[in-house]
């Protein structure tokens, strides 16, 4: 069992870079014309705390760095569209995860999926322009393809370090 400074530790460390990563996310551009469409680095942080610490500190983890690097990095609506992302993906793949069918690709891509679901839904209701689901085809493509490789990564971290953590 961890101690409670050294979990702290960890978690504060993680939100640390979850926020270089959407950092490093900010500074790339937009790919094939699709505005929203990024690689979704800071999730590989989210997938592997989800299967090492468990939903709750995954969850902490993700909300407090969209917060900040909201604040730091982007403004109020980033915050909203990249909240209403986070946690139609989070449940999704909490769910998922619940499921022994489900293997740690499948929950990823899912969060990849609904991520996009969950920001093109607030985006219809905040500009409320329901033309805006044509974006949608597109983004879960790519929802599935990066899903797919943050899973991938992920899956690697949980081999090489995610033992380290129980220690």
């Amino acid at each position: 069992m961890q101690s409670r400074g050294r979990m702290t530790a960890y978690l504060a460390i993680s939100v640390a870079l979850g926020m270089m990563l959407s950092y490093v996310e900010a500074l790339l551009p937009v790919f094939f014309g699709v505005p929203g469409m990024k690689p979704g680095l800071s999730n590989i942080l989210v997938v592997f705390l989800l299967y090492t610490f468990g939903w709750k500190a995954a969850l902490g983890v993700n909300i407090t760095r969209i917060i900040l690097s909201g604040i730091l990095f982007g403004n109020p609506f980033s915050i909203i569209y990249s909240l209403a992302g986070a946690l139609s993906s989070f449940a999704v793949m909490i769910l998922l995860k619940r499921f022994s069918f489900f293997s740690l690709y499948g929950v990823s891509m899912a969060g990849g999926v609904f991520h996009n679901i969950g920001q093109i839904a607030v985006a219809m209701l905040l500009v409320e322009n329901y033309r805006i689901i044509l974006y949608l085809p597109p983004l879960l493509i790519s929802g599935c393809f990066t899903g797919f490789l943050v899973g991938l990564i992920s899956a690697g971290l949980l081999i090489r370090i995610g033992n380290i953590v129980y220690d």
